[in-house]
């Protein structure tokens, strides 16, 4: 079904070509939207979008027709319209409600409350000389707006049980249809998880799975082979900006949730660790 219908403003999306855009001959659908085949995608990772300066609060433009290919971007932005939309209710309030009340994920939220203040992370940015930079720790002001692409506060524990969640069939959360297409490669022959950046000092070059072809379900990276001393073929993941990263194994029966807090994304040291963490949890395994 066409977004559209929720979603008036993605009813005429324009395709970005060279300087001039052009209008989209196919209508974005959820299934484009969460499996990143929308047309949508980052500056961060695309030098068109870095040189187009779309107005403020604009639609950003597509880079190719809907369901062409597979390319990161704003698409889970637009599903946490989408669900405000459709069940007119904010997207924290919707999470809570729907998602982390149930789970019991207490610490998970977009709104970080004073009192766990002393709990939060420093964020730090590794500079080109190799140096490190902590940004200013301050209580982040108050949200009016909430995305489904970023802003949620966690801890291990807490994102640990939501994939567990996963990996036992759902829980009442999600219907084992919906994990089943969640689960399913939805981009064909293409390849998912390779990025070439465009902003150094955000995101170094990322592939999650060098040498080999990756596909994507709705919201995950799938392997379709095994990592050498690590997860099974099928295994689902994917990241956060920060270098944070977790990979679910149905076959092998384990999730696992690895969290540092810097940029760039996909740095070559926090790519090592999570490869060192990995092999660790498999060479633990009975």
């Amino acid at each position: 079904e066409p977004v559209l219908r929720h979603l008036p403003q993605l009813a005429s999306p324009q395709i970005l070509e060279g300087s001039a855009p052009g209008p989209a001959q196919t209508p974005i659908t959820l299934r484009h939207l969460l499996s990143h085949t929308s047309g949508f995608g980052y500056a961060r990772w695309n030098r068109d979008l870095l040189r187009f300066a779309a107005p403020r609060g604009s639609v950003p433009p597509l880079l190719f027709e809907p369901g062409a290919r597979w390319e990161y971007g704003v698409s889970t932005d637009w599903v946490g319209r989408l669900i405000e939309a459709v069940t007119g209710t904010g997207l924290e309030e919707y999470f809570q409600g729907a998602i982390l009340g149930p789970l019991g994920m207490h610490d998970t939220t977009s709104i970080l409350a004073a009192e766990k203040f002393d709990r939060l992370i420093s964020s730090w940015r590794r500079r080109g000389d190799g140096s490190w930079k902590e940004d200013p720790r301050q209580l982040p002001p108050p949200l009016t707006a909430f995305t489904g692409g970023a802003g949620l506060y966690s801890t291990i524990a807490d994102y640990t049980r939501f994939l567990q969640m996963i990996l036992r069939g759902g829980e009442g959360i999600l219907q084992s249809n919906s994990l089943e297409l969640m689960a399913t490669n939805h981009i064909g022959e293409g390849s998912a998880g390779k990025m070439k950046t465009c902003i150094p000092e955000q995101s170094a070059d990322v592939e999650f799975h060098p040498g080999a072809r990756d596909g994507f379900g709705l919201g995950f990276l799938i392997n379709e082979q095994a990592y050498p001393g690590g997860r099974s073929a099928g295994s689902l993941a994917w990241a956060g900006l920060k270098n944070t990263f977790y990979w679910i194994d149905p076959r092998r029966g384990i999730c696992a949730v690895i969290m540092m807090q810097y940029l760039p994304f996909a740095d070559p040291a926090a790519m090592n660790a999570l490869d060192i963490f990995e092999r660790a949890v498999y060479s633990g395994l009975v």
